[in-house]
């Protein structure tokens, strides 16, 4: 394996979608649905785990900058497959395309682009 991520990392993920992960639980609105920040937490974990094998030692990576775009509402129950694909490596800038979906019938929960960059880990704690 190399040292840097490739081109091609992925991973996919399923959830089922729990009161917790609800708007109405986090606050971000009123009804008993799957959070938009519940299903970003979905995608960035996916990510994530798409360059783990890489992240030996002292680094990692930190998620610095996001588009989701939720177009489907998803019940307290229901599944939610989430993955991950690296598309794109240009030095320690990592871009991921995401997508989310119901298996059960495929249809789009939600989709976007997520950016990673790979740091030193105590070195991005110093700066704290």
């Amino acid at each position: 394996m190399s040292d840097s991520p490739r081109v091609g990392a992925s991973a996919e993920l399923l959830f089922e979608v729990a009161e917790s992960d609800t708007a109405l639980a986090v606050g971000s609105g009123d009804v008993p649905v799957l959070a938009t920040p519940r299903l970003l937490a979905m995608v960035e974990q996916a990510t994530v785990d798409a360059v783990q094998p890489w992240m030996a030692g002292p680094r990692t990576s930190v998620g610095s900058h996001v588009e989701l775009h939720h177009v489907r509402a998803s019940a307290v129950g229901s599944k939610v497959a989430v993955r991950a694909a690296l598309v794109h490596v240009d030095g320690a800038t990592l871009d991921f395309e995401v997508t989310a979906e119901h298996p059960a019938d495929r249809r789009v929960v939600g989709h976007g682009r997520v950016r990673r960059v790979v740091v030193d880990r105590d070195a991005f704690l110093r700066r704290l």
